[in-house]
């Protein structure tokens, strides 16, 4: 059954991937070449087809299935944890269309989280239409999400990993669940790359580093804890905010703004929108000046905190890797005005610090290494990778950082608590 799931899992998410990339290429490619927008009008028009676009997305998510809003894993792992319901004849279409929109209109999202929702929601109701409880429905859902992951990024061994580091707590670990998840993750990656394609997603060629260039990595590592402490705090004081703002007037208008916005950069400034796994290779290839990274790197984390806490379906990981792709190469941009860096030793640090900043925000260190290596090829630089995820990792927690979809978890948790005390409260004084 878990090999059954991963195959399905592995043909939805290739055409939720697909279908990605044909509304953000169709979309502006229509308002450019087929209109012949170009100037003021080009921006307004692109200002408000995102914005639509938007919009329904979260109408979509907050009519029919509120738990479809953002990635969805801390969803599967409450649901795994017996604290939260998969509703998978909701969450399956909510979670496909208005992850397509959402991402299709430019949004600083990534489609992994959305993979992984929908491949959860494909176990559960494989669960539920063969009466399957306790243990093997839990374990079902966990190698349906691992099936996502592996269908995302063409990324199995990483997507097993991930169910058995992210979720430890939660995962019914025993031979038959955990033989389950490697099936289904196999399964998805095979149907994944037979659709799509059997090449490293962000494939960055790059030679050996000496060891004296080590050192260097560990302080990118310190740096990048940080960086990610700062991530996850400004994330959930954004979502918090934005929240508030939506109780106050309409949840809405953020939205709609934040797409107009959007909007307007896919054609004044790209660089500023999507998942940025692309210009991630761009950047490393190319390895643009001290000043343009900088921006970048503050656009980049402006744009990721505005874009989630919008409530739309779409994930946070690809973000993260371009952000972590930027700051990496400006540390090395800038350590390289002071001393002479080996060849390719820009190239290292981008893919170093991808694994980095995964371990300081998700706090799954050993997933941020494997998955990087999956996506890249680049085994080269496996040792400086991992030094870099592992002190990212341990600054993280010295710092009193805490992984990413923990706190989410918790946040949703929270809310919902809160509005069955109200509900409670009102339906006492009736």
């Amino acid at each position: 059954m878990a090999a059954l799931v991963g195959a399905a899992v592995g043909v939805l998410g290739s055409a939720f991937h697909l279908s990605v990339e044909g509304l953000m290429t169709g979309w502006p490619a229509f308002l450019r070449d087929t209109l012949q927008l170009s100037g003021p009008g080009l921006y307004v028009a692109g200002g408000l087809a995102a914005a639509a676009m938007t919009v329904v997305a979260l109408w979509l998510v907050r009519a029919f299935a509120p738990e479809a809003s953002g990635s969805g894993v801390p969803e599967i792992e409450g649901a795994m944890e017996g604290l939260r319901e998969v509703r998978w004849h909701r969450v399956l279409p909510v979670k496909f269309v208005g992850g397509v929109l959402s991402l299709g209109s430019g949004l600083v999202l990534g489609r992994e989280g959305p993979t992984i929702h929908i491949g959860a929601s494909v176990a559960k109701a494989a669960a539920d239409l063969s009466r399957l409880s306790g243990t093997d429905m839990r374990g079902l859902l966990a190698a349906g999400g691992a099936a996502g992951l592996a269908a995302a990024f063409n990324a199995p061994l990483a997507a097993v990993l991930f169910v058995i580091e992210e979720t430890r707590r939660q995962f019914p670990y025993s031979s038959r669940t955990y033989i389950g998840v490697v099936l289904a993750s196999l399964a998805s990656a095979i149907v994944t790359e037979y659709l799509t394609g059997n090449v490293p997603y962000m494939a960055l060629p790059v030679s050996q580093m000496p060891y004296g260039a080590l050192p260097a990595f560990i302080g990118l590592g310190v740096v990048l804890g940080a960086v990610g402490v700062a991530f996850n705090r400004t994330l959930v004081w954004s979502l918090d905010h934005v929240r508030r703002l939506g109780q106050r007037r309409s949840f809405y208008i953020f939205p709609a703004v934040v797409g107009l916005i959007v909007g307007v950069l896919v054609f004044a400034l790209p660089e500023a929108t999507q998942g940025g796994e692309l210009l991630a290779v761009h950047l490393a290839k190319e390895a643009p000046g001290l000043a343009l990274l900088a921006f970048i790197v503050l656009l980049r984390f402006v744009m990721t905190m505005a874009s989630y806490s919008t409530g739309v379906a779409g994930g946070i990981f690809a973000p993260i890797l371009a952000l972590a792709t930027t700051v990496g190469l400006l540390y090395g941009s800038a350590l390289e005005t002071m001393v002479m860096l080996p060849a390719d030793t820009l190239t290292a640090f981008a893919i170093a610090a991808m694994g980095g900043l995964f371990a300081a925000t998700i706090g799954a260190p050993l997933v941020g290494m494997v998955l990087v290596m999956e996506l890249t090829g680049a085994y080269a630089v496996l040792v400086p990778v991992m030094l870099t995820a592992i002190f990212a990792n341990m600054v993280a927690q010295w710092l009193g950082g805490r992984p990413i979809y923990e706190i989410l978890l918790e946040r949703t948790l929270a809310i919902e608590a809160e509005a069955r005390a109200a509900e409670a409260n009102a339906a006492a004084a009736r």
